[in-house]
């Protein structure tokens, strides 16, 4: 938790609460279902839900904002998201279902309630979101083509809607292709020497792409 409220200082003690029951239900849950790599459990907070929450230091999603996470996994990024963001809806999907087991239990036991899950594949999704966001589940062209039709036109914030990927190393091959592209590095942001290369990047919707 002192990592965490080193980066986001003004959590409020409910937050906190939930934050700091992550770390015991991750470790009850892996032991069950093996949603975290077991070389990465001790370092939760740092590899799973500090860079989650690297998304906030793109953008500071409004109250209301509609995020879709796709192959959430454990719930990642998308639980930490929905604590830090209680006011706006989040939807897990994950194409196997005893992640989404997993994802529903934790969410119960942190009571939130602005958390809906899917046993799903992107695809087969029929609902607009301002954002999707996933981490590293696949070529960022590839993904494109999974939630090309999922975003809400309309922009509430100054980031316009579309996509917000964390994944790390050179990305330059994988996103040549994209001209409404940004990359932001969240070592400018978290100091340890995890985030050396981790990215978050950001595709505005509609996709404009070069012709190679």
């Amino acid at each position: 938790m002192e990592l965490l409220l080193k980066y986001f200082s003004n959590l409020t003690s409910k937050q906190v609460t939930q934050f700091s029951m992550l770390f015991d239900l991750y470790v009850e849950w892996n032991a069950k279902i093996n949603v975290v790599s077991r070389k990465d459990i001790n370092d939760l907070y740092l590899r799973h839900v500090l860079h989650s929450l690297g998304i906030a230091k793109v953008v500071m999603f409004k109250d209301g904002t509609t995020i879709l996470d796709v192959g959430t996994g454990g719930g990642f990024p998308g639980i930490p998201l929905a604590i830090l963001f209680p006011k706006c809806s989040f939807y897990l999907v994950d194409s196997v279902n005893k992640k989404i087991k997993v994802v529903d239990a934790v969410v119960a036991s942190l009571e939130l309630t602005n958390i809906k899950t899917s046993h799903k594949r992107a695809e087969d999704i029929n609902k607009k979101f301002d954002f999707v966001v996933s981490r590293a589940v696949t070529a960022m062209p590839d993904f494109v083509g999974w939630v090309k039709d999922k975003v809400n036109e309309k922009s509430k914030h100054q980031l316009r809607n579309g996509i917000l990927y964390l994944k790390g190393g050179d990305l330059t091959n994988e996103l040549k292709s994209f001209k409404n592209v940004k990359i932001t590095d969240l070592s400018d942001f978290f100091d340890e020497e995890f985030f050396d290369t981790k990215k978050v990047v950001s595709i505005a919707f509609p996709v404009q792409t070069y012709k190679l």
